[in-house]
């Protein structure tokens, strides 16, 4: 991959705050959990309700936080995210020091923190657009996946060596620490946005209206959303019972642990790289399919881990997995900011993000019911199963067999060119 847009002062500055704030975010995915189930001692259904927490926030605020986004200058709104999650993360380990730490706590934090991921990642996917300009947007998408998928193999080993050494709580400080740094390089980006205009007639309530007929007016953005939607639902089941199950039903160690996910990011890794030759090949609409639909075959072979090889063949399928996350969500989501007017993608970025990522508490709760109810092997069985229907409503949707995605698009009307 070619030096590209990172010779761009601007976005070198949002990559390497990515880069630094990603790193972090993969420590605290398995140290929250890891701080729940090992130094709380918390059952499934405790574990269940964490992850529910942690991203319930899209479902409270996802809709409001695009229209206020769009009010804003989204770089700062990036920067007040990051440091309100620090604050948050930091008081895990002090709590722990106190001996005043408890799953009510975790439960806060993990809200709280939701609700500041929440407007940062509405800005991001706001902001992206115009820091590299739209015809641009696959090469942005691909670097800042590439930074997703390499955290995803770097962070789960740093994480389950600092949870070894020095226990979960502490090892939460360097993802607060990260956030710090990230929000430092975000300050350094030059380009500075003008303050969006608001109109006299300006009412929150009709402008996330708005936002609403835009996505759910558009059958090709309602077909995305069903399968994201439908994905994210039964992978957070997997969330809420794979580290118990790890942990506890094969008594792994966090260092283990650790490096079974670096193993599964490293298909993060490779889809980053894949993404463009597999576009190019055979689409951007076939791709879409093909990645959620092959992600999804890959994650059949997760339940099959056991100690010993079988563990590394349930790697194997978490390889597959991320690749075709990545091919799939590179595709949508530059899709989904091509199309969308500058004055919407904050409303369009919330809206999306509050009917795909708002499955997520449903299926993290979801997960921790079913683990008690049938256990935690059974219940990773049915989410790995299950998770294939999430291909349909692509596969009967016009996304299908359109290799160039480049609809003009008005709300409630497509023009597209296959």
């Amino acid at each position: 991959m070619r030096a590209g847009l990172l010779r761009d002062h601007d976005f070198r500055q949002l990559f390497t705050a990515d880069t630094i704030s990603q790193v972090g975010t993969q420590v605290s995915v398995l140290a929250l959990p890891l701080v729940a189930v090992l130094t709380l001692h918390a059952s499934p259904l405790e574990v269940g309700v964490l992850t529910a927490a942690e991203t319930a926030a899209f479902l409270l605020v996802g809709l409001p936080a695009g229209a206020l986004v769009d009010r804003l200058r989204r770089r700062g709104a990036m920067v007040v995210a990051d440091l309100l999650r620090a604050l948050l993360l930091v008081s895990v380990p002090i709590a722990w020091w106190l001996d005043a730490l408890s799953m009510p706590q975790l439960y806060l934090v993990g809200l709280l923190a939701g609700v500041c991921t929440v407007f940062f990642d509405v800005s991001y996917q706001s902001y992206l657009p115009f820091l590299v300009g739209k015809e641009r947007l696959v090469e942005g998408n691909s670097r800042l996946e590439l930074v997703r998928s390499t955290a995803q193999i770097g962070g789960p080993t740093v994480a389950g060596l600092l949870v070894k050494a020095v226990g979960a709580p502490v090892a939460m400080l360097l993802d607060a620490v990260s956030y710090l740094v990230s929000a430092l390089f975000l300050g350094r980006i030059r380009r500075i946005e003008d303050r969006p205009e608001r109109r006299p007639d300006a009412h929150l309530g009709r402008e996330i209206l708005e936002g609403l007929r835009f996505v759910v007016g558009n059958r090709l953005l309602r077909a995305i959303a069903a399968c994201t939607g439908t994905s994210n639902f039964f992978g957070a089941i997997v969330q809420a019972t794979l580290v118990v199950f790890l942990a506890r039903e094969l008594a792994l160690s966090p260092a283990l642990i650790g490096l079974f996910f670096t193993v599964g990011g490293l298909g993060a890794l490779a889809g980053a790289f894949l993404v463009r030759p597999i576009t190019q090949l055979v689409g951007a609409g076939p791709a879409i399919w093909l990645g959620i639909l092959v992600g999804g075959l890959g994650g059949l072979l997760v339940p099959l881990a056991a100690p010993g090889w079988r563990l590394w063949l349930a790697a194997a399928g978490s390889v597959v997995y991320g690749i075709g996350v990545i091919v799939y969500n590179v595709n949508q989501v530059s899709f989904r900011q091509g199309i969308t007017p500058d004055a919407l993608l904050g409303r369009m970025n919330a809206t999306m993000r509050f009917i795909v990522w708002g499955t997520l508490p449903l299926g993290g709760l979801a997960g921790g019911v079913l683990a008690s109810v049938i256990g935690v092997h059974e219940a990773l069985w049915v989410a790995s199963a299950a998770g294939l229907v999430a291909v349909v409503p692509i596969l009967v949707s016009p996304l299908r067999s359109m290799r160039e995605l480049t609809p003009a698009v008005s709300a409630g009307t497509e023009a597209v060119r296959k």
